[in-house]
């Protein structure tokens, strides 16, 4: 069968009790469209928060966001229904490099994340994933992804500062959306708590509209060209790690909602990752990652045709033309970003332990209390230190606590026999 045919999934117009539309199959032209607009919404409220909070251009994410699901898509042989959007693991290592030096400089971190990662993918692809679970169990990656949440934290707290009522409204409205929904509302609650924020906004005057009004509405995104220094690049490190661990684990979830055994494409999933994460950062996109958000709109449609990827794709790309979106995006006050801010990073960082709960981390292990609580510490504090060139932020220092001193004081308590079954 061809990489680009699909056929048509019992009469093309409903899904009988206990089946599901496959990964080759589609529905009708008009259904599958639908389907499509569904994981655009799905994945825009995050994939255009990461470029707002950062400063990079909206359009140029969007734009980088659908060509890189097209390219996963390819190199995964339509195999795996996947939707790459921005990467929240990029916001604690960008800031920090724009603080530190230029938004160019930030992006030259993101191609080289990219590159490594497309370097883990192909390893994976010969000789397998058993060495990344050896080197990432969970109570490891569960740190790491805590850390990056809330090592963000004084950035919320400026953020809210810049305009507390609208701060205070957004995050209220956030959290009723959470609240009043358990279904698809539920999972875009930041991206219409933002839009309540912005609404309120605009009635009050708060929303500059100088440039929305002198925006085009058709024209090419805006391109820019990385820089490469290498006290930058060691920032993104952490963030190879945590994109592997998103990766498998988003492949496990998609084999085991469509029943397929998908192990042969993990290496290529990590790859064209890779690939779309360096291609985003050569042009001002953010980085990628595969989105669990659209996993949310499988499991509610149980449509995993790859075909909607490519519809949600090509809109993404069609969005990313028009400076007018990107100007009406770029005005968001900073106090509804703050608002935003507070319950996405904190998100973020719960998810850490969330993989800890999932994954069952012994913490009466000291090891693994030790370890964990060192890392955290060290992270959020930001505790740093430089040397010539180089500083090795909190995040940095964090991972290798997580990294290494889980391993070496694991060995040690094994062998001595006072380790925690």
């Amino acid at each position: 069968m061809s990489l680009f045919s699909w056929k048509v999934h019992g009469t093309g117009t409903s899904i009988s009790p206990g089946e599901v539309v496959s990964t080759d199959e589609r529905l009708s032209w008009p259904r599958t469209i639908g389907v499509g607009l569904q994981h655009i919404a799905a994945m825009f409220g995050a994939t255009f928060l990461v470029p707002i909070i950062t400063g990079l251009p909206p359009t140029t994410t969007l734009f980088f966001s659908g060509v890189g699901t097209m390219l996963f898509l390819i190199i995964t042989q339509n195999k795996v229904p996947s939707y790459l959007g921005s990467s929240f693991a990029f916001l604690a290592p960008i800031a920090a490099s724009v603080k530190s030096d230029s938004m160019a400089v930030a992006l030259g971190g993101v191609v080289a994340t990219g590159v490594l990662l497309a370097i883990v993918g192909l390893i994976a692809r010969a000789v397998g994933t058993g060495w990344i679970n050896w080197m990432l169990p969970p109570v490891v990656t569960g740190t790491i992804v805590m850390v990056i949440g809330l090592n963000l934290a004084p950035a919320a707290k400026n953020g809210m500062a810049s305009g507390p009522v609208l701060g205070t409204l957004t995050l209220v409205a956030i959290a009723s959306f959470a609240a009043f929904s358990r279904g698809f509302i539920g999972r875009i609650s930041i991206f219409l708590g933002v839009v309540v924020g912005y609404l309120v906004a605009f009635v009050m005057g708060d929303v500059k509209t100088d440039g929305i009004a002198t925006a085009k509405w058709i024209a090419a995104p805006t391109f820019t060209t990385p820089e490469f220094k290498t006290s930058a690049i060691i920032l993104f490190i952490p963030v190879v790690l945590v994109l592997i661990a998103e990766n498998v684990g988003h492949v496990k979830a998609v084999a085991n909602m469509t029943g397929k055994d998908l192990d042969d494409q993990m290496g290529n999933a990590l790859f064209a990752d890779g690939v779309a994460t360096t291609l985003a950062g050569a042009g001002g996109g953010s980085g990628t990652t595969t989105y669990a958000e659209n996993i949310g709109v499988m499991a509610a449609t149980r449509v995993y045709s790859t075909l909607a990827y490519w519809i949600a794709a090509l809109g993404a790309i069609l969005l990313s033309v028009s400076p007018k979106f990107g100007a009406v995006l770029s005005a968001i006050p900073g106090g509804v970003l703050g608002g935003a801010q507070v319950a996405l990073f904190g998100m973020i960082g719960i998810l850490g332990a969330k993989i800890w709960i999932e994954s069952r981390v012994n913490f009466t292990d000291s090891t693994n209390l030790l370890v964990v609580a060192s890392a955290i510490i060290i992270g959020i504090a930001d505790i740093s230190w430089t040397s010539g060139d180089f500083t090795f932020n909190g995040i940095i220092n964090a991972t290798v606590v997580a990294i290494v001193g889980y391993r070496v004081f694991h060995a040690i308590s094994t062998s001595r026999g006072t380790s925690v079954a």
